[in-house]
């Protein structure tokens, strides 16, 4: 990768860090629903997770997708379902303090291993590699992952803090279900750029 390609590369790594997607719904409700400092790990997973994910897209998992395509179906099945199942839970849970066991945020090895299922995870890395690491050297593959880890963690970040201000706003339980109905609704939605 040349130099030159920095400035599109970070373009493009913002933009699709920052717009809605899995991730960022699931972090603006975990924000919403145990605030921010709890939520630090599923941030730094997220961020941890998808830049290790673009390394391993880069330097191998890429040429297995090119020599057996089904390979790709059967892991958009599997990251579909998981997020419909996802979505579910999202959709069911009630305020932190009477959920339970289920009451906790994800922590930073769900948040990392997330991203194998997700399918804007996967969408981000393939195009990242493909447009800006086309050779797959290591040295190019390396350069999208640092730099897609620079600027995904403060915009994953922006999506919790707005979760946590709207905490305000759901501090009932009849307003928390109707925001996490929503935000369930909101990542089922998600996935229609993937089907």
């Amino acid at each position: 990768m040349t130099y030159e390609l920095i400035p599109a590369l970070s373009a493009f790594a913002f933009v699709t860090s920052v717009t809605p997607g899995p991730n960022n719904l699931m972090l603006m409700t975990s924000g919403a629903n145990y605030g921010f400092r709890r939520t630090i790990p599923h941030m730094l997973g997220v961020a941890i997770g998808f830049t290790i994910m673009v390394v391993l897209v880069g330097i191998g998992l890429m040429g297995l997708f090119d020599a057996y395509p089904a390979s790709h179906t059967v892991l958009k099945v599997a990251g579909i379902t998981y997020l419909l199942w996802l979505a579910w839970k999202i959709a069911n849970s009630g305020m932190p303090e009477t959920s339970g066991r289920d009451g906790k945020p994800m922590t930073l090895f769900q948040g990392a291993a997330f991203q194998w299922v997700n399918p804007k995870a996967w969408q981000m890395a393939l195009s990242a590699i493909t447009l800006y690491a086309p050779d797959r050297t290591m040295w190019s593959v390396l350069m999208v992952a640092v730099i897609f880890g620079a600027i995904n963690l403060p915009t994953v970040s922006s999506w919790t803090v707005l979760g946590q201000q709207m905490n305000r706003v759901l501090s009932s339980p009849k307003r928390l279900r109707i925001f996490n109905v929503t935000m369930a609704l909101l990542l089922v939605g998600s996935l229609l750029a993937v089907l």
